[in-house]
């Protein structure tokens, strides 16, 4: 979510951790309250409850790491922006319960260090930045390869700090309940220096990293709010609102199909007319697919929704986003290579270099002439970040994640996608979502898994490590992915 600029900023300095353990306490207090109350626009909330599963594992960890014995760090899923609510409600209520009802004494309070995205206090605010640096925060830029400033932060906490730390493996948020985003490899690579770091220190703890999922559910599915949310979308479209089905369900879903059609194709317009890229036509499949029902969905669609009920959409959608990019890393003359999110990682940096300008003086001092070219370098990096904005927020989407399963929480996530960007394409610099009713969190421990009996294998040489970071990154997405409920 990120603000348009029009001036050049100075360099993003980095905000050392400060823990302050009575702010904390303030915090954990007011949780109820920020559950429920909107006190962002981005921020949605209206959370009526949090289940946990296999929070005694956590618990057990924590009493391992106050005596010694162990050191650990989360990797939590990253769905939405509410999720480091969950986290808090994870440590100052779940695991103090439960060790509570152990007779487990644990520290008070009981918190985590974790790594946040520096960015944040861009868009959130620099007031965020105080408050997540007292409350165990310490920041990373994500597209800075590597940031060594942070990363070497980030790994005294993890060797030094007082408390656990909290990572999020895919980065950034997917939107996606009932899908992981592809994750990265700095979770394993820091339980790697982890045991590294214990191991060159002659130090006896051992090093887990702790798979920790999230999924969202609406208390009570609300089609009709649902439903006029997408009159609003249509009308922003340039798309007439029609009546195609006689539930609400159904005409939500078909709804979704034909406005996502529409925008792919508006946007393929605007690509090709503003930016000359070329867009063929894609093969239709021969054969028609099938609902859950047995229904051809080729019967019951309208021809623009077609292009999203079958792998053409995802092949459309897919071609857009590497479209979009190319864009903005012609304009930045930065690689194309590697994942989509590599790519948008890339293309932040590139922007942030342009606009937070760390090779400039003071900027008090420098000419007119200098501040103006400097402040239109800055304005025109700050669009064309936005194409890679728009990317970001569709990495995990593909035609098929409503079309498997047309819940309330699937047409839900994927309406509030295209709402995201809808708004920034309007100009709004901080889209607030539109709240859809009362949602309540599963969150899923899973077992930890051991790090320090695999460092031997990691040690062995440059490949090896590699091989080992993977291995260790695929078993967490694997763990991940069995927290999920489809």
């Amino acid at each position: 979510m990120p603000q348009f600029v029009r001036r050049v900023q100075s360099p993003l300095a980095f905000i050392p951790t400060a823990y302050n353990p009575w702010l904390m306490r303030a915090v954990h207090w007011l949780l109820p309250v920020l559950l429920r109350v909107r006190i962002r626009p981005w921020l949605p909330v209206g959370i009526q409850r949090i289940e946990v599963a296999y929070v005694d594992r956590l618990v057990d960890l924590y009493a391992q790491f106050e005596t010694g014995q162990a050191r650990f760090l989360m990797a939590v899923r990253h769905v939405e922006v509410d999720d480091p609510l969950s986290g808090l409600y994870l440590c100052s209520r779940a695991v103090a319960r439960d060790a509570k009802r152990r007779g487990i004494a644990l520290q008070q309070p009981v918190h985590t260090h974790f790594i946040y995205e520096r960015g944040m206090t861009i868009w959130a605010g620099k007031s965020i930045g105080w408050l997540l640096s007292r409350i165990g925060g310490t920041p990373i830029r994500r597209g800075r390869k590597p940031d060594w400033v942070g990363l070497k932060a980030a790994r005294k906490l993890m060797v030094e700090g007082t408390m656990p730390m909290v990572v999020a493996p895919e980065g950034a948020t997917n939107g996606h309940s009932e899908r992981l985003g592809p994750l990265e490899p700095g979770v394993a690579q820091m339980g790697f220096w982890c045991a590294e770091d214990l191991q060159r220190s002659q130090r006896i703890e051992s090093v887990w990293i702790v798979p920790i999922g999230i999924q969202y559910r609406y208390v009570q599915p609300n089609w009709d709010r649902l439903a006029k949310l997408l009159s609003q979308l249509e009308t922003q479209s340039g798309l007439s609102t029609v009546q195609l089905a006689p539930t609400p369900d159904k005409d939500c879903y078909r709804r979704i199909l034909r406005l996502g059609a529409h925008l792919i194709e508006t946007m393929e317009r605007f690509y090709s007319r503003c930016y000359h890229q070329k867009f063929e036509q894609l093969e239709q499949p021969e054969q028609p697919e099938q609902d859950e029902a047995g229904n051809s969905v080729e019967a019951i669609a309208t021809e623009s929704e077609k292009d999203l009920t079958d792998e053409v959409c995802s092949e459309r959608l897919l071609r857009l986003l590497d479209r979009s990019l190319q864009v903005a890393e012609q304009f930045f003359t930065v690689s194309s290579q590697g994942t989509l999110v590599d790519r948008c990682r890339r293309l932040e940096e590139a922007s942030w270099n342009y606009i937070y300008r760390e090779d400039l003086p003071d900027l008090a001092t420098l000419s007119p002439l200098e501040r103006g070219l400097a402040d239109w370098a800055a304005e025109e990096a700050s669009l064309r970040e936005l194409h890679m904005r728009i990317v970001e927020g569709f990495v995990a989407v593909d035609g098929r994640y409503i079309k498997e399963k047309p819940s309330f929480e699937r047409c839900a996530e994927t309406t509030l996608l295209m709402s995201d960007m809808l708004a920034r394409l309007g100009g709004d610099k901080l889209p607030g979502r539109p709240r859809l009713g009362q949602r309540w969190i599963k969150m899923t421990v899973q077992p930890p898994i051991a790090v320090t009996p695999r460092l031997a294998d990691y040690q062995q040489n440059r490949r090896a490590g590699r091989a080992a970071v993977a291995t260790l990154t695929e078993e967490i997405r694997q763990a991940l992915e069995e927290t999920i409920e489809r």
